[in-house]
This record gives structure tokens, sequence and C-alpha cells, in this order.
């Protein structure tokens, strides 16, 4: 981090907190494959977390910060605060609480804290703004059906930016095929719009002292499914969090065809990210869920 954007982040810090802030060491944080991550530590002891990526992420940071605190106001689970975000034309960045993780960790209490944080809820599915899912735009226009929302704002959207990205036209031909029969999978299932953090994979979630913690959310209302299916797709929820979760709040019958279903869209994200083997894993997917509904 360079002299000047140091003593900016300083500046605005200070400007935020009402409290004047001598930043005097930055250290490069790891874990991130879109933002740079730095902790800001100030003469006084005080530590702040700071995200940074070009000016055009500002949109990003600010959809961050609305998350977080969309997640802290329904008082479930910890997340970390969002004190300040801005751009100095360059650069945009996001500056957060400061959180040790590390320590004990309970899945239990995690997965007892999720199924709370699922209790929030509103009228429609999606919510007040749109927002990203990694650095993916994500549509979050409120409508009253879930599975309308589901295809319209979720689905289709990756299928069409999948096509831009040169996939295959026999997974798109296939995807269509799906978006035609979505319906099927929600045999008398009607989701409430469940407050969701949205891109629950295991790096987003750790414990201080003992406590659970969510961050980096994509947040919106919807199937509370939505979740659980992802906090399997890449592992690091061990069973103890699922038992606790389904203790709490017990899942539809539906959920072990539907979560491939709700999978399928970060592996179709994931894709439009990063390319590679991704795309063969949406097909196999897509093949199945076909297959699953007659």
């Amino acid at each position: 981090m360079t002299p000047g954007l140091q003593a900016e982040l300083a500046g605005a810090i200070t400007a935020a907190s009402g409290e004047s802030f001598n930043c005097i060491h930055t250290a490069l944080q790891g874990g991130g494959c879109i933002h740079q991550s730095y902790s800001l530590l100030g003469g006084d002891g005080r530590r702040y977390f700071a995200k940074l990526n070009r000016s055009a992420s500002l949109g990003m940071f600010e959809a961050e910060a609305d998350g977080l605190r969309e997640l802290a106001a329904a008082g479930a689970i910890r997340v970390p605060r969002p004190l300040t975000c801005g751009s100095n034309g360059q650069e945009a960045y996001l500056i957060l609480e400061w959180l040790d993780l590390g320590g004990r960790v309970r899945p239990a209490d995690l997965g007892q804290r999720l199924a709370l944080l699922h209790g929030h809820s509103q009228g429609e599915h999606g919510w007040w703004r749109h927002n990203h899912i990694g650095s993916t735009p994500q549509l979050n226009s409120p409508m009253p059906d879930w599975v309308t929302f589901f295809g319209s704002q979720r689905l289709h959207p990756q299928f069409k930016l999948a096509a831009r990205n040169g996939a295959p036209t026999h997974l798109l031909r296939q995807g269509d095929r799906l978006l035609e029969r979505l319906s099927v999978f929600f045999p008398g299932y009607r989701p409430l719009p469940s407050l969701l953090h949205g891109d629950l994979w295991g790096g987003n979630h750790g414990y201080v002292e003992g406590e659970p913690v969510l961050f980096d959310p994509a947040v919106y209302y919807g199937d509370r499914e939505v979740d659980l299916a992802m906090s399997e797709l890449f592992g690091g929820y061990p069973p103890a969090f699922h038992a606790a979760y389904q203790e709490s709040r017990p899942l539809d019958p539906g959920y072990p065809v539907r979560k491939h279903l709700y999978n399928l869209y970060h592996v179709l994200n994931h894709f439009n990210l990063f390319g590679g083997g991704y795309v063969a894993q949406a097909e196999r997917m897509v093949a199945h869920l076909l297959a699953q509904s007659g």
C-alpha cells in the first residue's frame, strides 16, 4: 500500500469514527480472490480491516456494507461492522471492524445462529437493492413468487452470461429446458422470504472466542435452502452444523433434490468468473436435474 493511500484511509477512518486515527502499520491479508485486503493498525492500538479494488468497485462495496447492516439488524449472528467506504478516483475501499478470528470452533452454535437468521423475513423475495455474487452482478428485484424470482433473477442471468463466455450450446439448450420446468421442483412447497447470507461457502465464516461470525455476504431474502445448499457445495461445514440447523429449523423433504438446483447458480457463476472445469460440472448438474424433473 502506498503512503498516500494509507493516509487517505486513515483520514476516512478519522472522519467516520470521529476519533483521530494515525495509521502506523499495514499488512496484506490473504483469503480473497477478488479484492485486496489489509489490516490497518493505529498508534493507539485500534485496528481495522480494509478491502481495496479499482474505483469502479465502489458500488460493490456499498452493497456489501448494506448487506452487513441488514444481517446485523436481525440480531441473530455476529458480522463485522462496516465503518465507511469510498473512492479516491483510482481505488475504492471498504473499512470494516477488525475481528480476531480463531480459537474455539463451535459448528453447532453456527447452525443454530443461521437458523435464527433465517427466521427473519419480509414480504417478498429479493431485496431493496442489487448487489454482487463474487464480482458478478446479482439482481434482487422484489417478487412475491419464489420460483419466478429464482428463474429470472438467478439462473437466467447466469445462463445468459455463460452464453457470452462461450458455454457449449448443449448446456444452454438444456438450461432453457430446465428453466421451463422449474416449478416441478416445488410440489406443495412455498418458501418464505428468509434473510440469507447468500454466499455461504466455508471461507465466509469464522469464530471470535468461540462466537460464530459471518462475513463477505451477498444478501437477499429468499428460500433458506439456498444457504444450506451452498454450505454443502465446497465443504467447510461439519455434520454438527447441519444437525443443529435441522434440529432448530427442519428442512422440507424436497431439499435433497433442490439443493442441486440452487448450487447450479454458484457453479455457473464460477464458470463465468473462472472458466475451467466448472462448465462440465454445470452440464452434469443440469442433466441430473432434468432427469429428476420427470
